[in-house]
């Protein structure tokens, strides 16, 4: 397959192209180069699906289902901005989101009633999703270091209407000291190099990207990581997701914190399973990577809807 690169940081490309087969890798940089689907959800916390649905269509965007997720619709680049103009989006029905940044949230699988931690909840679309899956009862808290970040979080929050979510700017490193052992659930979606979003028609996705910039995210994704670990209850699920796909800020930041909490986490498979999953890698750099990450995590790699993304599920004993 003829794909162009050349806009890419090379040693990006020369990375991607270890860690993917050559046929994904093919694909993986064309999806950097061609207009993508546009995913969005339905906001079940102002609107039912079927009606919003149909709505939309009356209108004249042609919608189309995603299987794995009876919430979540797409459309084709020429519908796009239609949809962007829609009186749905701009009632707050529904929300555009990458359909694999959706998949986090469903391996989650939080319930009605239950505490829920988002550890790095900016920009909010995972905190919705979890309050959409919630029904709006229970208690989800939301944390965000960054100040801007942390105002934009709220705004969408109270836009959505998403009434059971308390947010606090605090860095997530140090959340566990104020809620040890507490959480049913939490949601570690790490701040990442973010590799899985890059495109040649937008360069500040790949703008600042750098193998330092890589170590960097890294190093900061096993504190969180620890204190993810820290604020969940015994029996309680951990989700772990980047849009990267560098082995440091996936499979060996998972080795790393099964290693730490020894006999305290085990890795669970999670649906749904799509077809563009693929196993982790066994070893990177001469570093092997845990079993139970190889046999249970997935990446997800990129296509004409989905964004590249790495997910692991996790149960603390």
């Amino acid at each position: 397959m003829q794909v162009k690169n050349e806009a890419l940081p090379p040693e990006f490309v020369e990375r991607l192209h270890r860690i993917l087969n050559d046929d994904d890798f093919g694909t993986a940089i064309q999806t950097m180069n061609e207009p993508r689907r546009t995913s969005f959800r339905v906001n079940t916390l102002r609107a039912e699906v079927e009606p919003t649905v149909y709505a939309l269509r009356e209108a004249g965007v042609k919608v189309a289902s995603i299987d794995w997720y009876d919430a979540a619709f797409y459309v084709e680049p020429a519908f796009r901005q239609a949809l962007l103009e829609s009186e749905a989006y701009r009632a707050q029905h529904i929300y555009v989101q990458n359909a694999a940044s959706m998949l986090p949230v469903l391996a989650l699988a939080p319930t009605p009633g239950e505490h829920v931690l988002d550890l790095a909840a900016a920009p909010g679309s995972k905190t919705l999703q979890i309050v959409c899956e919630m029904d709006n009862e229970g208690e989800v808290a939301a944390v965000e270091i960054v100040r801007e970040r942390f105002y934009k979080l709220n705004n969408l929050l109270k836009l959505q209407g998403a009434g059971i979510v308390r947010t606090f700017l605090r860095n997530g490193m140090t959340v566990w000291r104020h809620r040890p052992d507490h959480f049913d659930r939490v949601l570690l979606d790490a701040p990442c190099s973010s590799e899985g979003r890059f495109h040649t028609s937008r360069p500040e996705t790949f703008a600042y990207w750098s193998p330092r910039k890589v170590k960097e995210m890294a190093r900061k994704q096993r504190k969180l990581l620890s204190s993810a670990v820290k604020s969940l209850r015994p029996g309680g699920i951990l989700v772990y997701s980047t849009c990267s796909y560098a082995p440091e800020e996936n499979e060996l930041a998972l080795t790393d914190i099964l290693s730490e909490f020894e006999d305290k986490l085990e890795v669970e498979p999670f649906e749904p399973r799509l077809p563009n999953m693929r196993r982790p890698l066994e070893e990177w750099d001469g570093r092997e990577v845990h079993r139970d990450v190889v046999e249970h995590a997935r990446r997800v790699v990129p296509d004409d809807l989905c964004d590249g993304f790495f997910i692991c599920r996790m149960r603390k004993r």
